[in-house]
């Protein structure tokens, strides 16, 4: 899907919709579009195009789980298949706003802030676990409370381990993975994780060093431009957002508890792993080149498990849809075109 002119053209043949590959040097974003665009024209002048408006049908609700308001955007035909999309950390299902309305027209995307995270309620800690354990059986009730019956998972950061214990507790559920920038394998955790270890080895000596690094408004910037050569593409409204949130009472320990339990995601990554070599999953992995935390090994780790996962590296950074939202949903609909054509998910009516 490309937008020209204010309008949005669908391309049903993504075939031959230009790829990037983990083995090589990734096209540069404007190449990308400049040759998807003539793609678009030239099928469009075929008559194999359809011309929809940009404006998305994405909704906001508000839903009880565990006692738990837990808030979510939806979006698309509640009759198409369904892509359940789970955010990273410090963000909420905000950062799927760009690319919802890319995918709509055919695909049903449901989208939910964790407890502690965006619009949702953030419990105290003294009565709420903050736990990926936890977060993950709410994520799970969530969907059963929508019938959402079968899905893809979109996993970013944080939606890596939430999205692995769905799949672990209901693989039937799961027909396609997408991961952007979430670690299942120990090479994937870059430099900066040391420090990391050293709050889970001792968290009373760590943790006030951890929350000032956690918390601050620069580490809150440089999770979103990394490295990138063309921090200029990168809107300040998402850091900024994020360190209001990051900001409102209470966070810092729900944040540090959570993070206190990231441990046990490493420790998971073997039980991950055999998951994706028992159940090979169709897998996309979108991996931001620029990510600060997550090295590129943990995105070409992948085809260990699943020998025919497609990879792709990106011109972006941790939160690759900052930078690459585009590309991210050229691909992803090319991969669930592949994956999901017979697909028909049952979901709930929006």
């Amino acid at each position: 899907m490309l937008a020209t002119n204010g309008e949005l053209f669908l391309v049903r043949d993504t075939s031959a919709l230009p790829q990037f590959d983990c083995e090589g040097e990734p096209m540069q974003r404007r190449e990308v579009l400049i040759a998807s665009l003539a793609l678009v024209l030239s099928l469009c002048g075929a008559s194999q195009g359809v011309e929809m408006s940009i404006n998305a049908t994405t909704t906001y609700h508000s839903i009880p789980v565990e006692g738990v308001q837990i808030f979510y955007r939806e979006a698309g035909p509640a009759s198409g298949p369904t892509i359940l999309l789970l955010h990273g950390f410090p963000s909420s299902s905000r950062m799927f706003a760009t690319l919802m309305p890319l995918l709509a027209d055919r695909y049903h995307l449901v989208a939910p802030d964790y407890p502690g995270f965006g619009h949702s309620d953030a419990p105290d800690p003294q009565r709420f676990a903050y736990t990926f354990d936890h977060l993950a059986d709410v994520i799970d009730r969530f969907s059963q409370a929508l019938q959402l019956q079968r899905y893809a998972l979109f996993l970013q950061d944080y939606g890596g381990p939430v999205g692995f214990r769905l799949a672990l507790a209901h693989p039937e559920r799961v027909v396609a993975l997408v991961i952007q920038n979430a670690v299942a394998h120990e090479e994937g955790l870059g430099p900066l994780w040391e420090a990391r270890r050293a709050y889970w080895r001792d968290r009373g000596a760590n943790e006030e060093k951890l929350r000032a690094n956690f918390t601050s408004l620069e580490a809150t910037r440089l999770r979103h431009v990394g490295s990138s050569p063309h921090p200029e593409r990168y809107d300040p409204d998402t850091w900024t957002d994020e360190f209001a949130f990051l900001s409102r009472p209470g966070e810092a320990q729900i944040q540090s508890d959570l993070f206190f339990d990231y441990r046990t995601n490493v420790a998971s990554y073997p039980r991950w792993q055999a998951y994706l070599r028992e159940h090979l999953p169709p897998t996309l992995v979108l991996w931001g080149k620029y990510d600060p935390s997550f090295t590129i090994a943990g995105a070409a780790a992948y085809r260990r498990d699943v020998p025919e996962a497609e990879i792709h590296l990106l011109e972006a950074g941790h939160f690759a849809m900052d930078e690459a939202v585009d590309e991210i949903a050229i691909l992803t609909r090319q991969f669930l075109e592949r994956q999901l054509a017979t697909e028909a998910t049952p979901s709930s009516p929006q």
